[in-house]
């Protein structure tokens, strides 16, 4: 008698939950055409410097499809472990790699000198270039393309917390995927071949 009346509450307590949650869901992944054309919220209008001192903007990458990733050039691993990745990529897609271009945007511009970016790029494909900027221009970069980062205090200064989504755009500079280190390769290589074939 006990386990039916405990029963009946619990039962009532999932159906509501099992409501709130497909009524969550309806909200907040509607189904049909979203943004217009369905076209996601992501990259943007951007200011920023190029490795090699100049000016440089969305404008600069629109026209091939491109790959845009944020980190810093201090990062231990995730950072320099994804640019060689997608120097491998870049290597193995062949001719494919001409039509396509990646920025590396750094999120921290205090240490991160286009001098700085220059020299760590160097060890990797010269097709990707190196961006950095003031925090203002940096934040901006990062609110357009929806990222998450973090200065976290160490013992001997600082290191940063960030998102470690690699962004695959269009030509016309609009997103079309993502793509991230933890993927196997031919899973990577397979989304830049579409990219290039689509964008």
């Amino acid at each position: 008698m006990n386990l039916k009346r405990l029963l009946v509450p619990l039962l009532v307590f999932a159906a509501g939950l099992l409501v709130l949650v497909v009524t969550a869901g309806l909200v907040l992944f509607p189904s049909g055409p979203q943004q217009g054309a369905g076209k996601v919220p992501i990259g943007g209008p951007f200011r920023l410097t190029s490795h090699e001192g100049r000016p440089f903007t969305e404008e600069n990458l629109k026209g091939r499809p491109f790959v845009v990733f944020f980190g810093f050039t201090h990062c231990p691993e995730v950072c320099p472990t994804t640019l060689y990745d997608l120097t491998q990529d870049f290597a193995a897609l062949g001719k494919d790699a001409e039509k396509l271009q990646a920025a590396f945007i750094t999120v921290d511009p205090a240490r991160d000198t286009p001098e700085l970016m220059k020299t760590y790029l160097a060890s990797f494909d010269p097709r990707i270039v190196g961006l950095t900027g003031t925090e203002e221009e940096i934040a901006a970069a990062a609110k357009a393309y929806k990222i998450y980062y973090r200065k976290v205090p160490t013992d001997g200064g600082y290191t940063m917390d960030h998102s470690a989504t690699l962004f695959l755009m269009d030509g016309k500079g609009e997103f079309y995927g993502t793509s991230n280190f933890q993927e196997p390769e031919e899973t990577r290589r397979a989304k830049l071949r579409q990219l290039v074939k689509n964008g």
